[in-house]
């Protein structure tokens, strides 16, 4: 079967499966594999469990005619993916960069979907498995699409863009993201370029943020580019788009370009008004009128251990525990550390995937929290065991629970970030 027959099938049923345990009536079953498991062991049971057809490729599952036998099936579906995204004529915006992607894409389709049905990527479905299987999402019914790449090495997302075929795209950043998969700096921003030379082949047009001198300089050969500048006291730059900071803390408020009506965020700091800019770049481009954009913006209001404030009943704790590497946490560090109050607590959790430069930089965050006169701070992870500090240390999250536990805190701000696997979020326990 080629693929133009897989996709004709496709259209007949729309729903597809890679866990037998989440099977639809009807679906299309998909039998990855992975380092840990294999499902072709469990096409045969996907079927009886109601799937309409299995994709497998190893010819000792192939039983019957439900069973469709390819060479292989990440390929197949990424294949699918690919070609299911010709047949779609609608704008396919793409997001990479080192952080803030997944804030960007909530607040782009907030904003868009004031005036369009837009779909974009769910959760972290945003890497060679993620990214297929939101395309296979999209419908004749959506008028735009937001997707969001995410890389650890390079090549990846000239692989992705392959796929997703984007008409639009924005970099966030380049960051000291994945540094034990690209090396260095200058190979997060060869990837993150990746998208850029996709646009300029294919004659499409990427925002750029006039403030970000790398970004301006790796944007030079583009000849379709809108620029945006997220502009405050100290930072001016002139383009396309801008929006004028009144307040970053502790939440943003600002207006745009000539519109003095005041539009109020429910993020803080100067690094999450880049990412409210692009938003409101997109939107005014795409003809969204500003005082929707402007209802777009407020009423995005972040989920996930990203860039969360929760309030309880003793303490209000600034959740970005979602993710962390150097160039996140240093940015949010600095806007935390300006919040207009007196009594903060920081816990940091250990930083992965940087390879050679994981004891330098977890070293920095200590070096940066004495710098910025940060007291009260909880290093959670054995990178940050191994860091000369002052600070309150464990090896694991659960050692800092159960401190917390017999030594609660008490009318604090807390500021909470770490990589994904550190758990931070374990400690909202013991945080009354």
């Amino acid at each position: 079967m080629n693929i133009s027959e897989l996709h004709a099938l496709f259209l007949k049923h729309p729903i597809i499966c890679t866990d037998t345990r989440r099977i639809s009536l009807g679906c299309l079953f998909f039998a990855l594999k992975g380092d840990k498991y294999n499902a072709n062991l469990f096409a045969n049971e996907a079927i009886k469990n109601g799937a309409a057809y299995a994709i497998i490729d190893e010819k000792e599952f192939h039983l019957n005619e439900k069973t469709i036998l390819v060479n292989n099936v990440l390929e197949t579906l990424q294949q699918l993916a690919a070609f299911h995204r010709d047949s779609l004529k609608i704008p396919i915006i793409a997001i990479v960069g080192s952080n803030g992607k997944t804030t960007t894409k909530e607040l782009i389709t907030s904003v868009l979907k004031q005036k369009y049905h837009v779909i974009a990527t769910p959760g972290n479905f945003n890497n060679h498995i993620g990214l297929p299987l939101t395309m296979l999402q999209i419908t004749n019914k959506h008028e735009i699409a937001i997707i969001e790449m995410g890389a650890n090495h390079v090549g990846e997302n000239a692989f992705l863009c392959e796929i997703a075929k984007p008409n639009y795209g924005v970099i966030t950043n380049n960051g000291k993201d994945h540094l034990e998969g690209f090396g260095s700096m200058e190979g997060v921003a060869q990837s993150n370029s990746e998208l850029y030379y996709y646009l300029l082949k294919n004659n499409g047009i990427a925002f750029v943020n006039a403030n970000d001198e790398w970004l301006m300089r790796m944007a030079r050969q583009l000849e379709n580019k809108i620029t945006y500048a997220a502009n405050f006291e100290g930072r001016n730059g002139a383009a396309h788009t801008v929006c004028f900071a009144k307040n970053l803390q502790p939440t943003i408020s600002f207006h745009i370009d000539n519109n003095k009506e005041n539009v109020t965020a429910n993020l803080s700091g100067d690094y999450n008004f880049d990412n409210v800019t692009v938003a409101v770049a997109m939107g005014l481009y795409f003809k969204v009128n500003p005082n929707e954009i402007g209802k777009g913006i407020a009423s995005y209001f972040p989920t996930n251990n990203r860039s969360e404030i929760i309030k309880k009943e003793f303490n209000t704790i600034y959740m970005d525990a979602y993710n962390a590497n150097p160039s996140s946490m240093e940015v949010a560090l600095k806007s935390f550390s300006a919040m207009p109050f007196t009594n903060k607590t920081v816990i940091l959790g250990d930083m992965f995937e940087l390879g050679k430069y994981a004891e330098e930089e977890h070293q920095n965050m200590v070096d940066l929290c004495v710098s910025l006169n940060l007291k009260n701070v909880f290093l959670c992870g054995e990178n940050f065991m191994k860091t000369k500090n002052n600070f309150h240390a464990f090896n694991t999250t659960n050692e800092c629970k159960v401190f917390l536990k017999t030594n609660p805190l008490s009318d604090t701000n807390v500021f909470m970030k770490g990589s994904r696997s550190m758990r931070l979020e374990d400690l909202l326990e013991v945080i009354n």
